[in-house]
């Protein structure tokens, strides 16, 4: 077995990988779909001929991305370079590629960005251990039969394909924002056509911007996607340069679910032989729920009951007399009390009733926030902190959030005294009450600041916030009036191993 060209389907390397079916050959380099005997599972096999020039280099690359330990890259099982048994043995992946998915046009926007939101994370992890794609294509991420995402080829496609970069992070940057492009739009931004998708158009030199090629894309989308492929299209943004970095943008936005599948009628079904004739005691098998659907009983098996025993119709009908007699010496019983009554020569009683006094309630109504920013007067970054996720705070869904950056310490780093997110009710109001989600998060401490301006001088501390987590609530005995109310992070809750503020969801009640 000198070289791949001389591999047929049924061959066996290392006595377990079983080749079946050629899949892709280009360079000098073989993809087969193969059989583990040993697992009894499908994997995908590199096959090499024997003189192909990077043979070591995809080995090696191999290796590093057998140690890759995020479920959302490929796996690498083996990588052997032998003399003319040289193959890289990795995880064979079914479903739905990204390719497919945009192929007849732009997908719904957030389902876009969290497929690649997926996909960015995972490469995030790579690149934490210095290993990049360098050729991500929309066939290189795939919507798994078992409803996962998946990013092939890190690492091994761009040694195949002798790839390499000056920057690999911005490189990779620049992939997922085509990525994102690609779902937002169904038009590929690169200077070749990429899986059959229409080239993006362009205007002035430069590829449209999503919103300008497709109508509904959020404008938080358009603007990640501009910062990481289109700086240029946008003076004043700053560049997305690391996959960590475009991870970090999309992370509000929902993660990817299976579709739900319909549940069973709820009629109630006929009892069947088999069930009638179960063990007395014995537990009946729980059949096997689909993909997505969570294994509980569907509503009919909640509610059934078995058919009451034979031989209780002499106990209900003793049961039923007493019940008669009793209600026979009950109305007895009432009948004499009011003859009784009746009879007696005394006054009736008159019997006052005192009124309760009326309480007065204070009338509120619920004042609508026209605009929200994040808010950093005391940093460098034009003063924003997170302000393309700032609308998410008041567009009332649980799913969504603004959250500020995430930071090493709890104190921002000594680098400023706070940030937070900042309020514009449009006009003047007395703030009655502020209902505040501050999420998953921990610990931290936050003050409401209500004032007549954007300024952080001019908005006073009304109340203090402590141990942020869930929805907290501040009720004022005094209404405090002011234009803007600001929700000031002093100490940064924890939120998975860093620090990081997050706000859900805000409800304000002013008086009428």
């Amino acid at each position: 077995m000198s070289s791949s060209a001389a591999v047929e389907p049924g061959a066996k390397l290392a006595d377990r990988f079983r080749l079946e079916d050629r899949v892709h050959e280009s360079g000098g380099a073989t993809l087969w779909k193969a059989i583990d005997e040993v697992l009894a599972r499908p994997v995908a096999v590199h096959t090499f001929d024997p003189d192909f020039p990077r043979l070591n280099e995809v080995v090696t690359a191999a290796r590093a991305a057998s140690r890759l330990t995020d479920p959302r890259l490929t796996q690498v099982f083996d990588a052997t370079e032998d003399d003319g048994r040289s193959y890289v043995v990795s995880e064979w992946v079914s479903g739905e590629t990204f390719g497919d998915m945009v192929a007849s046009g732009s997908l719904e926007p957030e389902r876009a960005a969290a497929l690649v939101a997926e996909a960015a994370e995972a490469l995030a992890h790579a690149h934490e251990a210095d290993i990049a794609h360098l050729c991500l294509t929309p066939d290189h991420l795939v919507w798994t039969s078992g409803n996962t995402v998946k990013l092939l080829g890190v690492g091994i496609d761009a040694a195949l394909a002798e790839v390499t970069g000056d920057d690999p992070a911005r490189t990779d940057t620049e992939g997922l924002g085509r990525l994102l492009y690609a779902g937002l739009t169904g038009h590929w931004p690169g200077e070749e056509k990429e899986g059959g998708l229409p080239a993006a158009p362009m205007d002035d030199g430069h590829y449209c911007t999503p919103r300008q090629v497709t109508a509904g894309v959020p404008n938080y989308l358009d603007t990640i996607t501009c910062r990481a492929l289109l700086p240029e299209s946008r003076k004043g943004l700053t560049p997305l340069t690391t996959p960590a970095e475009f991870a970090e943008a999309l992370s509000s936005v929902p993660r990817p679910t299976p579709m739900p599948m319909p549940l069973p009628a709820t009629a109630l079904p006929p009892v069947t032989a088999s069930r009638a004739e179960a063990p007395t005691g014995a537990a009946a098998a729980p059949a096997t729920a689909p993909a997505g659907v969570p294994a509980t009983p569907p509503p009919y098996q909640q509610s059934y009951q078995q058919p009451r025993p034979a031989g209780g119709g002499t106990v209900n009908k003793v049961a039923m007399t007493l019940v008669v007699l009793l209600v026979m010496v009950a109305v007895g019983l009432v009948a004499w009390t009011l003859g009784r009554s009746i009879g007696t020569s005394e006054p009736p009683v008159a019997v006052t009733t005192t009124k309760p006094t009326p309480t007065t309630a204070t009338a509120t109504r619920e004042a609508k926030v026209q605009n929200a920013d994040g808010f950093d007067p005391q940093g460098d970054d034009n003063g924003d902190e997170r302000d393309e996720l700032a609308l998410f705070a008041i567009d009332g869904k649980p799913s969504t959030d603004w959250h500020s950056a995430s930071y090493s310490t709890a104190d921002f780093g000594n680098l400023k005294k706070g940030v937070g997110l900042l309020l514009d009710l449009g006009e003047s109001v007395p703030v009655k009450q502020v209902t505040i989600d501050f999420g998953a998060g921990s610990g931290g401490t936050a003050e409401l600041r209500v004032g007549p301006s954007a300024d952080l001088g001019s908005l006073e501390a009304v109340h203090k916030f402590s141990g942020l987590g869930g929805k907290k609530t501040f009720s004022a005995d005094s209404p405090h009036k002011g234009r803007y109310v600001c929700v000031w992070f002093t100490r940064m809750p924890t939120f998975q191993g860093k620090y990081r503020g997050t706000i859900v969801d805000v409800k304000i009640l002013a008086t009428k």
